[in-house]
């Protein structure tokens, strides 16, 4: 008897959401140390679907930035040097003191306005205990500055710099030091808000000194991280469509 043809993963958005947030809220709020290798085979058991399934949704994160994929031998949570860490710091000083000067005549109460709110969300963030939550407003924070100006190629290169610095201080940043980056968001905000700019500017370049500085790089890779102790914990109560696995979806 001919055996049958093995049956493709289904296309299932709802899932792919699921394990992509879950993956991403791992990496972004430590609990993946630097270098952890996400081997395809094992989460593919732990959410209940297929390596394919698995294989497409670590490669969107890889072109998002926050996991490396590395040829041969798989995907990782990066694990940048110490080059690495210091051309990206500095090149975000370097633009974000191009955005401030830009913004020197765009100010007004109502983008001062919108900048005390979101700091208001990183103070509540940080007072929770979220800190992949902190992580994002913390970049969301430089965002509303360069959105701000209306040049979207400025904006996307600040994207993709937050994209891998983000990703930095997840894993080598001690989660007790994230109030640290609200305090300074709001001590550029207090410059911003006496119209001065250069004063901001150099605030900035502090912060993001500050930043670089507080990434323990010494945090070593974990070879024996238990991806089931991340995960698991992730999936209770989660709906079984996003976390059983389907018909047909195994390889």
């Amino acid at each position: 008897m001919r055996a049958r043809p093995q049956r493709a993963s289904k296309a299932d958005p709802q899932t792919d959401a699921a394990i992509h947030d879950a993956i991403a809220r791992a990496v972004m709020d430590g609990s993946l140390r630097a270098g952890t290798k996400l081997a395809e085979h094992r989460l593919a058991a732990i959410f209940g679907v297929s390596r394919e399934r698995i294989r497409k949704v670590l490669h969107r994160l890889g072109a998002e930035r926050r996991i490396d994929i590395i040829p041969n031998r798989g995907a990782r949570v990066p694990q940048p040097t110490v080059d690495e860490v210091r051309q990206i710091y500095e090149a975000h000083r370097v633009l974000e003191a191009g955005v401030l000067l830009a913004l020197a005549d765009a100010l007004d109460d109502a983008f001062l306005a919108r900048l005390d709110a979101h700091l208001a969300e990183e103070h509540a963030a940080a007072a929770r205990g979220d800190r992949s939550a902190s992580v994002k407003l913390s970049g969301g924070f430089h965002l509303l500055l360069v959105d701000a100006i209306g040049n979207p190629e400025l904006s996307r290169i600040l994207r993709d710099l937050l994209s891998r610095s983000s990703v930095m201080v997840s894993v080598y940043e001690p989660a007790n030091q994230s109030i640290c980056a609200v305090d300074e968001h709001g001590a550029i905000v207090e410059a911003l808000r006496a119209r001065d700019v250069g004063r901001a500017i150099d605030l900035s370049g502090h912060h993001f000194l500050h930043v670089e500085q507080r990434l323990r790089l010494d945090y070593a890779a974990d070879a024996a991280t238990d991806l089931e102790a991340v995960f698991r914990p992730r999936l209770a109560g989660k709906p079984a469509r996003a976390t059983a696995s389907k018909r047909g979806d195994r390889r």
